[in-house]
């Protein structure tokens, strides 16, 4: 099973929309920070303090190439992340699939 500290990193990542839609941008293809602040119109720093938080949860790599700052998806794919919510998946689906579940206090 994962680590809390694992899925809070993971999941406090993906909370934010602008990470989301990083993560799908990136799974394009890299792209650089400047390429990423121009699309999502933000400026660089603040792109960067979204990367950090994406490149503390495994999920992001950048790298600084001469001038330029590259970005592209990390190595984490989040197994252990969709193990926990099927479980969660199935916990649920056993206690509201008995007779009388949802009349239960």
């Amino acid at each position: 099973m994962a680590q809390y500290s694992e899925l809070d990193r993971t999941f406090g990542a993906v909370s934010d929309p602008t990470r989301r839609g990083i993560l799908e941008r990136l799974g394009r293809g890299d792209a650089s920070v400047s390429d990423l602040a121009a699309a999502f119109e933000m400026t660089l720093t603040g792109v960067g303090k979204h990367l950090k938080v994406l490149e503390g949860a495994g999920l992001v790599v950048t790298e600084k190439v001469g001038r330029i700052r590259s970005c592209r998806l990390g190595p984490r794919r989040m197994e252990s992340e969709a193990g926990w919510i099927e479980q969660y998946q199935e916990t649920v689906s056993a206690r509201f699939n008995r007779p009388g579940a949802l009349h239960a206090p």
